[in-house]
């Protein structure tokens, strides 16, 4: 039987941080941050507050003796380039990569980099953490949904079920889909119509809980999705509406999704693996979405006007 003894943090923003504090807190030897050049002198100088306590995570060696059993990934989308050769000196044949980025195609394209290493599907999902510097906070450290793109849960797959194990001894939420393709889709749904219309307007949680109006541009938007995964054959039902607003409806009304905290600190967003790829797809399938065609465009013009 497997076990994981080590694990890599790769991205220590609101959920790399999130994530490597709830490790840390049972096992201090069993979570490292990946960080060189001046991040990594930043977080030796700083550290991080999480929740109010100062951390100051264990740094991977930069001339590592040895790989980590399992590498999460918890960049944005437009820094997994970079992030990729970061980890490559930490990953062996075996290795396990998790991915927490947002959109569909991040395992793809690790895959595509380490063709020996093991690495299923995975989304972070219900997390409500903000960063402000090097302070994190959150009160939903969130569920990490896990697995191959089929999982038998009477069955599964060793790499899996050595990952939940893992997951499990250290406090760390997860469930792992039957279908993981569709849980892969739903938060992917989540992230184009609650993510874009949080950044265009500036709407909390609490915001997108209380305005009858924002819901529905929110629900109107999900069922571009559904019919793009209908499509697709993705699996996503109009029922999945309904679970999306159970979902966010439990957050913490003051939290901010990650793409308003972009907007709000002049940041580079991920519209371009939101509405880009609805956009893109769509065109190929013959799938009408006009409502992901105006948030491309609307939020593209908003970072067009940062600094103006």
């Amino acid at each position: 039987m497997r076990e994981i003894h080590s694990a890599l943090i790769v991205g220590a923003g609101a959920i790399g941080a999130a994530v490597a504090s709830r490790i840390f807190d049972i096992d201090k030897a069993a979570v490292a941050l990946c960080a060189t050049g001046e991040r990594r002198e930043r977080y030796i100088r700083e550290g991080f507050i999480v929740n109010g306590r100062r951390y100051f995570f264990p740094l991977a060696d930069p001339t590592p003796r040895k790989p980590y059993d399992l590498v999460i990934v918890a960049v944005k989308s437009y820094h997994l380039a970079l992030a990729i050769e970061e980890m490559r000196p930490y990953v062996a044949p075996g290795t396990i990569i998790i991915s927490l980025l947002n959109g569909i195609a991040s395992e793809e394209i690790l895959r595509a980099e380490f063709r020996t290493a093991s690495i299923p599907l995975a989304v972070i999902i219900s997390i409500d953490a903000l960063r402000v510097g090097n302070r994190i906070d959150f009160e939903s450290a969130g569920e990490i949904r896990f697995g191959l793109e089929k999982n038998d849960p009477k069955a599964l797959d060793d790499d899996v079920a050595a990952v939940a194990r893992f997951f499990a001894r250290h406090g760390v939420q997860y469930s792992i889909p039957e279908n993981m393709v569709k849980a892969l889709w739903f938060k992917f749904m989540i992230n184009v119509a609650m993510n874009q219309w949080s950044a265009l307007l500036r709407g909390s949680y609490l915001f997108f809980q209380k305005s009858a109006s924002a819901r529905e541009l929110v629900a109107a938007t999900m069922r571009e999705v559904i019919a793009l995964s209908d499509a697709l054959g993705k699996g996503l039902v109009q029922e999945d509406v309904a679970t999306v607003f159970a979902t966010t409806d439990r957050l913490n009304g003051n939290g901010r999704t990650s793409m308003l905290q972009d907007v709000d600190a002049l940041r580079k967003t991920e519209v371009d693996i939101f509405a880009g790829v609805i956009v893109e797809k769509a065109r190929e399938c013959g799938v009408p979405v006009p409502i992901n065609e105006f948030l491309l465009l609307s939020i593209k013009a908003i970072e067009e006007g940062y600094g103006l």
